[in-house]
């Protein structure tokens, strides 16, 4: 009898740990650095990625550059999930061709990822994109946000993407951004702007919907202690802080801790920001609920030796080919369902 009750008990068990189950959704940002095709246009400032520009940019390279990017990508979120990121935003990245291109290199072409782009008005060409998972998320609508500053109607930057979807049959809308250089004297402003554009996006999200997530990504060009996300955007550094349709960075504690994700004569910034709505900090069955945030900088990615010994391993140093893989370490976050 005692044995049929042992045996009993271990059943009982399993069964509560498999309805206890948490599944885990890996979603990250990435700023790729100048992933442009060897092509020639025009109507963008790329001539230094040509064949005969300044950085000789050959198909040669063009190539090595996608098998870095996609080796790094394919391993985001997998020691969590065998399925990797469910969602990647990135950041310069030259048209829909180059993200076409990079998702269909190595490994990563057996993820079967899709991408959301639309071209941006950005003098440089660079512009921010989404990839994702159609098995993990189902976009259900797109929209891009321009950069208006009033009075300033000459500056062109990067658009605001928005995609709207379904993770794990939850509401999510996912801001990709890439804000206003620090270039000059006074660029703070600027990315204010970016800030306050982001933050009636989003609040005109959670007044149609309360219950939908909202994840605000991107390089902000900016650390999370600095005013544009600080106080514009009003997003708190503890969990404990952020009241009903607030927002929370995930990053500040980690870039308080001396992590960054780029370094500028030997200082680290975490420019490279996830930040989350209040509705993914409440633990419950059956939504989405915030697991953790890192900074992705393994060994690997890391520069062994020269002037920038301990920097990210980016592409170029100078005109030098350096056959790396960005300036910048991705950054991410874990959602998780209790199913």
């Amino acid at each position: 009898m005692k044995k049929y009750l042992l045996i009993c008990f271990a059943l009982l068990a399993v069964a509560g740990f498999a309805q206890n189950k948490k599944e885990i959704y890996p979603i990250a940002f990435y700023n790729v650095e100048n992933l442009f095709d060897t092509q020639r246009d025009t109507n963008i400032q790329d001539e230094d990625f040509t064949p005969s520009g300044r950085n000789n940019w050959t198909d040669d390279k063009y190539k090595k550059k996608l098998k870095n990017l996609a080796y790094v990508i394919n391993l985001l979120g997998k020691e969590t999930n065998p399925a990797g990121a469910a969602i990647i935003g990135v950041a310069e990245v030259e048209n829909k061709k180059v993200i076409e291109d990079l998702i269909n290199t190595g490994d990563l072409a057996s993820r079967k990822y899709q991408i959301v782009h639309q071209d941006s008005p950005d003098a440089r060409g660079i512009d921010v994109g989404l990839i994702y998972n159609p098995l993990l998320f189902k976009v259900t609508s797109y929209k891009v946000y321009p950069f208006t500053l009033p009075g300033a109607n000459d500056i062109k930057t990067r658009d605001i993407l928005v995609v709207s979807g379904l993770l794990a049959g939850q509401p999510l809308n996912v801001l990709v951004n890439h804000w206003p250089s620090r270039r000059g004297d006074n660029s703070s402003p600027l990315r204010e702007c970016a800030a306050a554009i982001c933050k009636y996006i989003s609040d005109s999200i959670y007044l149609a919907n309360p219950k939908a997530g909202i994840i605000i990504m991107g390089d902000m060009n900016d650390d999370p202690k600095d005013k544009s996300t600080r106080i514009v955007l009003n997003a708190k550094k503890n969990k404990e802080e952020v009241q009903k349709g607030g927002l929370y960075n995930t990053m500040w504690k980690i870039h308080e801790s001396g992590t960054g994700t780029l370094c500028y004569k030997d200082q680290w910034n975490l420019f490279d920001q996830i930040i989350i709505s209040q509705n993914l900090l409440s633990t419950g069955k059956s939504k989405l609920n915030f697991e953790k945030a890192e900074v992705f900088n393994k060994d690997f990615l890391f520069q062994k030796s020269g002037k920038y010994k301990g920097y990210p391993l980016r592409t170029f140093s100078g005109n030098t080919f350096l056959n790396g893989y960005s300036d910048h370490f991705p950054t991410l976050i874990y959602l998780s369902l209790d199913k």
